[in-house]
């Protein structure tokens, strides 16, 4: 059965890394794998950047700027449509950080709606060190309004956690605190915490409860980014 992941969150929470470290390993696996870009807003870290990199690892791509391959927001709805029609394992979506990238996804509700039961999951992902996202009644606060917008329910957390180049795996233990407190508030679960390597293998040996962990993601680094730059406002 083809399986649908969409990642919403706030913005710069970390979802297109997270989309292309997803995709990569899928097709590693071996597996037929499509990322539809949703994302129109943030100009800075796209999909559109990687695509080179995504096609040599026979990751397919639909995105609104694609660069280099004549595909325009014009025919966006046409190419998306190759999500639901087609024979994939596996298609992520990575959606925008805010109302009009939750919008974006809403146009395709009846779309989502008419894929078999459990094949359609709808992550959220975040970085507690994000405004909008720093304790568990702003993360709920936020998830209720791109719910709203999306047309589409949450069905997992993923901590995703982290401070750019000052990243530690204090930053994971703090984004587990708080998501486990946000995970019992709202029933949804935690269904991945990410990470780079090295950061994520130290929080795990702490011996935390898995039920707030789920399923371990290592991050490869694809989107480079200045946390300072990021921090004031000038990227």
């Amino acid at each position: 059965m083809k399986k649908i992941i969409i990642l919403i969150g706030n913005y710069c929470s970390g979802k297109t890394e997270i989309a292309l470290n997803m995709a990569s390993q899928s097709a590693a696996g071996g597996k037929r794998t499509l990322v539809v870009d949703l994302d129109r807003i943030n100009d800075y870290f796209r999909m559109s950047d990687h695509i080179q990199m995504l096609t040599e690892r026979n990751i397919d791509v639909v995105s609104p700027t694609f660069v280099g391959k004549g595909l325009t927001q014009t025919n966006m709805p046409a190419a998306v449509a190759s999500a639901f029609d087609r024979d994939w394992d596996l298609v992520i979506f990575d959606v925008g950080g805010d109302q009009a990238g939750a919008l974006s996804l809403a146009r395709y509700h009846e779309d989502f709606a008419r894929q078999p039961e459990g094949s359609v999951e709808v992550y959220d992902i975040v970085n507690v060190f994000r405004p909008m996202s720093e304790s568990p009644d702003k993360i709920l606060k936020l998830k209720g309004e791109l719910e709203e917008f999306a047309r589409a329910r949450v069905t997992g957390f993923v901590n995703n956690s982290n401070l750019l180049n000052y990243a530690s795996a204090d930053d994971l233990r703090q984004g587990y605190d708080i998501l486990r407190e946000t995970s019992d508030r709202c029933g949804v679960p935690v269904v991945h915490t990410t990470g780079r390597r090295k950061f994520l293998e130290e929080f795990l040996v702490d011996g935390r409860d898995e039920k707030y962990i789920g399923t371990p993601i290592a991050l490869e680094t694809y989107m480079h980014r200045s946390w300072d730059a990021f921090s004031y406002g000038k990227i």
